[in-house]
């Protein structure tokens, strides 16, 4: 199960995300998984200050966004970084790692995320592409959206062809580890909330009861 997300970014924060890219430098996108031969791309310098303040609004804008928060459940949220493809680069297909160490700390990446920054009519190629089962799900978001699916779903990003591909990344530990509990969680909650104000009062309480308790036995 994954989850588009349409304005996780403000028309602004885009365009200052966007300029912080175009003057800060960039490294090997291998600096941060030197082991997958597959990955070919650029990510901003983590020395750089244009890296923590990216960073920063970008966190801002995930904890802010309700559907984010229901969806992915964040106990802790990875420092996002942009990272940048020019043509001919690409990321093979893949599953995230199950562990890393994020400030010093060993996190447990449950949920991951991109953030598309560049205009997708500008660029050819380059869809991030998820696989579920035998279908391929190739997206190439509007700017300031977002997709949030599964760290152990595999993806690929499909090589650029022409122009850029500008997004940044980043990886979530869950309260709830487990997708399927996660995707149960969030269902119960769509429902409460699309049909909670036609319900009796009494069946109302009674699903969100539900809801509470199956969260609270199932987070860690």
């Amino acid at each position: 199960m994954f989850l588009e997300i349409e304005n996780l970014l403000k028309p602004d924060e885009v365009n200052r995300l966007r300029s912080i890219a175009s003057s800060s430098p960039f490294v090997s996108g291998r600096a941060s998984n030197p082991h997958n031969i597959s990955k070919n791309n650029f990510q901003i310098d983590f020395a750089s200050p244009g890296y923590k303040e990216s960073s920063k609004l970008l966190l801002d804008a995930f904890m802010r966004n309700e559907e984010f928060r229901l969806f992915a459940l964040p106990k802790v949220i990875a420092p996002p970084m942009i990272c940048r493809y020019q043509p001919g680069m690409a990321y093979g297909r893949h599953s995230d790692e199950a562990y890393a160490i994020v400030d010093g700390k060993r996190m447990r990446f449950d949920v991951s995320s991109t953030v598309f920054l560049g205009d997708p009519k500008a660029s050819l190629g380059g869809e991030l592409t998820i696989h579920l089962g035998s279908q391929p799900i190739r997206i190439k978001g509007s700017p300031g959206s977002a997709v949030v699916y599964p760290s152990s779903t595999i993806h690929e990003v499909l090589p650029l062809e022409q122009g850029e591909r500008l997004v940044a990344i980043t990886f979530i530990e869950s309260e709830v580890r487990d997708p399927m509990r996660r995707g149960l969680l969030y269902d119960l909650n769509e429902v409460y909330a699309l049909e909670g104000e036609r319900m009796e009062w009494e069946n109302r309480i009674r699903l969100q009861h539900v809801h509470t308790c199956l969260r609270r036995m199932w987070a860690e």
